[in-house]
């Protein structure tokens, strides 16, 4: 019997984590800078080095992140239709988790647009 688990909640949370890198290597930068905090920004980057190395990553970060994106996205079409189980405790749960798994996504997506516009758009908006 073919049910929903939490391998369809697996590709949703690590596109989350996968877009929180994109906000941390270029928007949160470029946030710091456009308010004036390039102070805060140094003491950040002297505190944690690694983000140095995120931001000249740039592309790889985005393009990982598009690839669980994308990968996410497919995981969460195949499941819109699956088959929860019998048992009412079971299908409620099955059913909890399609929405957050749902949410997840939704959230993965707007973070990693945020990403997208501070890394690639404004700059060549503002700059």
């Amino acid at each position: 019997m073919t049910h929903f688990s939490f391998k369809e909640t697996l590709a949703p949370t690590l596109s989350l984590f996968a877009s929180a890198g994109t906000l941390i290597c270029c928007a949160l930068p470029a946030l710091f800078v456009t308010l004036g905090m390039g102070a805060a920004l140094a003491g950040l980057v002297s505190d944690y080095p690694q983000l140095v190395w995120l931001s000249e990553r740039k592309v790889e970060v985005f393009g990982f992140a598009t690839f669980m994106l994308t990968f996410a996205g497919i995981m969460q079409y195949r499941a819109r239709n699956m088959p929860c189980p019998v048992d009412p405790i079971k299908a409620k749960a099955c059913t909890r988790l399609r929405k957050i798994s749902l949410g997840i996504y939704i959230f993965s997506l707007f973070i990693f647009l945020t990403g997208v516009f501070f890394a690639f758009v404004a700059p060549k908006i503002l700059f």
